[in-house]
């Protein structure tokens, strides 16, 4: 493909995605395309468009919980049992085959370092059919309807009566310690999510479309999100007036928000920059940024939840690539994939940030093609 339009226009051509905002940003470069329609027979897409941004919010959520370490709030090897008694004291299944009835006690407190790492002992694995993990769907729902999640004191209530699948630190398993971090965040600060991340992320850096919910001045922008039948038809799961339409019970951190290109963009930028706005303030420190972006896993870890990492290792609410197994990973690569069909990535070592946002959800953890596409172009 001759540039990065040409690629996604042509994913909207063979009819995968009704469209997409994509953006590559080297250094002072940046190359952005705006394709495509925002819904199906629906008007065009365009840079500020807004899309659901699934779990690229994950990397937002754990840059506010360090910034409450260098608050003094809470720090990295506390219990969270401080803040979130209903775990305190979990317990464990016997082994990971086991039923959710056959456990043993946590041999040490679930720590802030375990949460941020995701190595608490609550989460995916690769292996769905294990008991602990069939009784986690019951309360780890669907985050792309943020709707079916309770208030947060009733999920993290539901959550303590389920054991954890391994001991606090032994393993890296995807997704429901990112919601717990919201959690954190409103417990430790006595601040809703929402108002904390704007006022601490959110306005510092511009980011003036993203949110838990998208208004009614903005929903024109909205775009439609989609899901794909059996048959390959893609089919509307959530309209602009939809579940993003008004602020939900549970703002979700592993994957709630909404927002725009640019706006994800701005907080990669600070990453790069050592935690700075571009007037030059500092919203975290350049060792922060350090451990948000640097792998903390060992090989038997990911191997727990491997189906999700292809290879990758994790930092603190997003990958990071550790091998070159394919032509986009650079070792110290950071960023996620969401399941609306998002993807936003930073690389440290040559200053580029790389976002992609399109309207169609993935529902495989094995990446769609238009994003291993997006991710070679960009490389």
């Amino acid at each position: 493909m001759s540039d990065l339009n040409d690629l996604l226009k042509s994913y909207v051509a063979d009819g995968s995605i009704p469209g997409a905002v994509g953006l590559v940003a080297r250094g002072d470069t940046m190359e952005v395309a705006a394709v495509g329609s925002a819904a199906l027979d629906g008007p065009a897409m365009t840079r500020d468009s807004i899309f659901r941004i699934a779990s690229i919010t994950k990397p937002v959520t754990a840059a506010a919980v360090m910034m409450l370490i260098e608050d003094g709030l809470i720090g990295l090897e506390d219990p969270i049992g401080r803040w979130l008694p209903e775990l305190a004291e979990p317990k464990v299944v016997r082994t990971p085959a086991s039923q959710v009835d056959d456990v043993v006690p946590a041999d040490r407190p679930i720590t802030v370092f375990d949460v941020l790492s995701s190595q608490a002992g609550y989460g995916w694995a690769s292996d769905f059919t294990l008991p602990a993990i069939q009784a986690l769907f019951t309360v780890q729902k669907d985050g792309r309807e943020p709707r079916s999640f309770p208030e947060p004191d009733a999920w993290l209530a539901d959550l303590a009566r389920l054991p954890l699948l391994h001991q606090p630190g032994r393993a890296w398993l995807y997704d429901t310690c990112s919601t717990l971090q919201g959690v954190l965040i409103t417990r430790a600060t006595g601040r809703s999510l929402p108002d904390f991340l704007t006022e601490r992320l959110f306005d510092p850096l511009g980011m003036t479309d993203t949110a838990f919910h998208v208004p009614d001045g903005k929903r024109d922008r909205l775009t439609s999100f989609y899901r794909t039948s059996p048959t390959g038809d893609l089919y509307l799961a959530d309209a602009p007036d939809g579940q993003w339409s008004s602020p939900p019970p549970f703002p979700l951190g592993n994957g709630g928000l909404a927002g725009t290109v640019d706006d994800w963009l701005a907080f990669g930028r600070m990453l790069l920059n050592d935690g700075r706005t571009p007037d030059g303030r500092h919203l975290l420190s350049a060792e922060s940024i350090r451990l948000m972006t640097t792998d903390h896993t060992t090989p038997a870890q990911r191997e727990i939840g491997a189906l999700f990492l292809e290879g990758q290792g994790w930092g603190f609410g997003g990958a990071v690539d550790i091998a070159r197994t394919d032509p986009w990973n650079v070792p110290g690569r950071y960023g996620w994939v969401g399941g609306t069909g998002t993807t936003a990535h930073i690389i440290p070592s040559t200053g580029t940030a790389t976002i992609l946002l399109t309207q169609v959800a993935t529902d495989s953890p094995i990446p769609a093609p238009w994003l291993r596409d997006f991710w070679r172009y960009a490389a």
